[in-house]
């Protein structure tokens, strides 16, 4: 199923100020200076157009809520929803968020980090373009405070069921602890797009939790 077309952003509103460029940025990086407050930070590897972001922000505006897209027109339309939602505690970053976590990110940064419904990348010449590899999860420890949460959801087994060794071989994170299929009343009340679709379609979704001591 492809993904639907994007809907037209309405000119007037500006989200400048909602969205930027891992290709702009610099070292050293703090990326308390992309909100307007300082706060306990949660980063999304991966946020497609931003379902989880804005949600989350406007769920728990004392956070501070990070999304970061490599496609830049679902970046671009995740920022204008925030922007449109007036959400002061969100920000997209567009471009390569390994590189991100790997150059910019400063050590304890972030209390959380999500990464749902990655692509799996079936092909093995292909599986390097993955998400989860060793050194990314070594960068997810490294950023996220003690205490800190790793969040990762898949519809596939196999990708799920490899991510866990991966954790279990590259830190020292406990888990994986499982998590219960979340309740969901309407039709946005899902953390992403991806899992809306998946659970409608009554295919599973595979979660776990892993936490920094």
């Amino acid at each position: 199923m492809g993904r639907r077309t994007l809907p037209k952003l309405d000119p007037t509103i500006d989200f400048s100020q909602h969205l930027s460029y891992v290709e702009d940025l610099e070292a050293p990086f703090c990326p308390q200076s992309l909100f307007g407050q300082t706060a306990d930070l949660e980063i999304e590897i991966g946020s497609g157009k931003g379902l989880f972001v804005l949600n989350e922000s406007g769920r728990v505006p004392e956070r501070n809520y990070l999304g970061n897209e490599i496609a830049k027109k679902y970046c671009r339309f995740a920022a204008y929803r925030l922007a449109k939602n007036e959400r002061k505690n969100a920000h997209m970053l567009s471009g390569d968020g390994l590189k991100f976590f790997r150059e910019f990110l400063p050590d304890e940064c972030a209390v959380a980090v999500h990464v749902y419904f990655p692509d799996p990348w079936w092909k093995e010449r292909h599986r390097r373009r993955r998400v989860i590899q060793p050194e990314v999860v070594k960068d997810i420890q490294r950023v996220l405070v003690p205490g800190g949460i790793f969040h990762f959801w898949t519809d596939v087994e196999q990708y799920f069921e490899e991510t866990i060794g991966i954790m279990a071989d590259n830190t020292d994170m406990s888990g994986p602890i499982a998590v219960p299929e979340p309740p969901s009343e309407h039709d946005m009340d899902y953390r992403t797009h991806f899992e809306r679709r998946m659970r409608k379609g009554d295919h599973d979704v595979f979660r776990a939790q892993f936490h920094k001591s």
